[in-house]
């Protein structure tokens, strides 16, 4: 079936006429981030002169001053029917005021099916409003709408809506932009842990947003060990909260490791996978940073949406993954046997390490 879409025949004109200031609404996590990059490439080539600004979460700010499709950065203060972030009530109405002042030509829905946020996106005012619309539900301007895919990578669904506002498509590449402040700190953090920047490494990232979505931290210990004694480094990262899990993966670990979790920003951790021979790790954001980097990677997918998640590149990238009647999840923690997970063993796993490494 076509990922692309309903599309139009032709591209709107009037309604597009004079659009100078864009804001896009994603208030997503990393991964969902990354995956907006083609989509957004395509918005700032259909609108070169439109200052355009990203309405999202917190941590996206940076990523904003990275990134050469968005000029303005907007923080969403979350809202009840939203899980990304807990909703901060006493700033909603200075946000949505804040909104409307702007006087928006066009408000472009990023975010998802639209059934919870097209009307949050009808009340900043726009001009226009871009939106993915289910049939039946809310839809603000429907001649600058489309429903949203059920079939294709997430890149080619968000890309069949910027093909409605007759946006040229420039790819489905992915982006991270790492710069040499964070090569610099990268190279200081492994220092710091004893490791000679110069050996050759292999980051390996056991965290994922929900337990559901974890490969168990003894397997990926074995893995890790049999990287070490290839000769590698063993890179272990993950954000602050995933502390505990990091060190449970030391500690099942008889080869050493440089543990790296909750020591890095997003930034140098970026640097540290660009340098990096192979990662491994669950579906989650950094396989996304992997793909943007061209760095190769191996992919344990617990109850994802691999049609949905998976990279493009699958030489490159291989995702590993187990048929099961309950995916895609969306439990925070597996009510069955997690048979997603213990599915995929590590004779599995360092079968496609061996060709990763064998490949790169």
């Amino acid at each position: 079936m076509n990922s692309r879409g309903p599309l139009p025949d032709k591209p709107p004109g009037q309604a597009l006429e004079g659009v100078r200031r864009i804001a896009v609404f994603r208030a997503l996590v990393l991964g969902d981030m990354i995956c907006a990059g083609p989509a957004l490439r395509a918005l700032r080539a259909r609108f070169p002169e439109a200052h355009i600004s990203l309405v999202g979460l917190p941590w996206a700010h940076e990523w904003v001053r990275r990134t050469a499709s968005i000029d303005d950065f907007i923080e969403f203060p979350g809202h009840p029917d939203l899980p990304e972030r807990p909703v901060d009530v006493a700033a909603l109405p200075a946000f949505m005021a804040g909104m409307q002042a702007r006087h928006v030509d066009l408000a472009v829905q990023l975010h998802g099916s639209g059934q919870t946020v097209n009307a949050l996106l009808a009340t900043w005012g726009a001009r226009q409003v871009a939106a993915f619309c289910e049939p039946g539900q809310y839809c603000p301007n429907p001649e600058l709408s489309c429903q949203w895919p059920k079939h294709g990578t997430e890149v080619q669904r968000l890309l069949a809506l910027t093909d409605v506002l007759g946006a040229p498509r420039l790819g489905e590449g992915l982006e991270w932009t790492v710069r040499d402040e964070d090569r610099n700190e990268a190279v200081a953090l492994l220092k710091a842990h004893g490791a000679d920047p110069e050996r050759p490494h292999v980051c390996v990232h056991a965290g994922a947003q929900l337990a559901s979505r974890q490969w168990m931290p003894e397997s990926f210990a074995h893995v890790a060990d049999q990287l070490a004694l290839q000769g590698f480094t063993v890179v272990l990262t993950g954000v602050p909260h995933e502390q505990a899990l990091g060190q449970r993966v030391q500690s099942a670990m008889t080869q050493p490791s440089v543990n790296l979790v909750g020591q890095t920003s997003l930034w140098n951790m970026g640097a540290l996978i660009e340098r990096a021979r192979l990662l491994v790790c669950n579906d989650t954001g950094v396989s996304h940073v992997a793909s943007a980097l061209k760095t190769p990677s191996v992919v344990i997918s617990c109850g994802g949406d691999v049609d949905r998640w998976a990279p493009v590149d699958q030489q490159r990238h291989q995702v590993l993954w187990v048929p099961r009647d309950c995916r895609p999840c969306s439990h925070p923690v597996c009510p069955y046997a997690h048979e997603c997970a213990t599915g995929v063993t590590t004779t599995d796993v360092m079968a496609a390490v061996a060709r990763a490494l064998d490949r790169a």
